[in-house]
């Protein structure tokens, strides 16, 4: 469907993994390792594993195992296999966003996360929410209630940008705003767009003013700080 929507924000707050970097085959290549040294068939983990915290898949197909103890044993693999590069334009557009508009909320733990943020030559948030901020994961609302909380900011005046069913349910279940990043159909009905990469959007900065907006749509905020944030896509999706 093509057309114009509004919403009102303040802040982005933004997923990491298959977001800004491209790390998916990095985090699958992890978690196979980890099932051959545990003699665990990959495939249930595989089809939970994206945009979740290891301890919540691990509680929930290996409850067997110590959950620190793995979790722990899956960042240092996580160290280990991380080379992936930035989703295309996510540096650009990061780079021109003011620190306080702007956080990270990622299921990686703190280091694996700054590890892959510079390994992929993208800016170091002053805001990140990584797996030890929180007592539950994705899909679970605390990230990005946390992340809001952290940038000052009520949930309901945040964008999110999402690639995960989890992430995406944990921001809609916050009061977020979400933009879907990837994929050709929205995974959830209520992304307000979806859009393939960070080409298509743009900054523009002000004074006073916030605004996002998408070409099939259009995502609009208002912010009562001294920056102008503007974001325009170019061929984004909406449902």
């Amino acid at each position: 469907m093509s057309g114009t929507k509004t919403v009102v924000v303040a802040a982005l707050l933004l997923d990491m993994d298959g977001t800004l970097v491209c790390s998916t085959g990095d985090v699958e290549k992890v978690w196979r390792l980890w099932c051959q040294h545990h003699q665990l068939a990959p495939e249930p983990v595989l089809a939970m594993c994206h945009g979740m915290r290891s301890r919540e898949v691990i509680r929930a197909l290996a409850p067997q195992l110590d959950v620190e103890q793995e979790a722990a044993r899956l960042d240092e693999l996580e160290m280990e296999h991380t080379g992936g590069d930035a989703i295309a334009g996510a540096g650009e557009l990061l780079r021109r966003l003011p620190p306080r508009c702007w956080a990270i909320v990622t299921s990686a733990s703190d280091r694996v996360a700054r590890h892959r943020l510079n390994g992929a030559g993208l800016p170091l948030p002053a805001v990140l929410v990584g797996a030890e901020t929180v007592t539950k994961g994705k899909p679970d609302p605390e990230p990005y209630l946390l992340g809001a909380a952290r940038l000052g900011v009520a949930p309901e005046h945040c964008l999110v940008f999402e690639d995960a069913p989890a992430g995406i349910e944990s921001a809609l279940r916050a009061g977020c705003t979400v933009v879907q990043v990837g994929g050709d159909a929205p995974l959830n009905p209520a992304v307000v767009a979806v859009i393939r990469d960070w080409r298509e959007v743009t900054v523009v900065l002000g004074e006073g003013e916030s605004q996002h907006s998408t070409t099939s749509g259009e995502i609009r905020g208002l912010q009562d700080r001294d920056d102008r944030l503007g974001i325009q896509g170019r061929r984004s999706r909406l449902p």
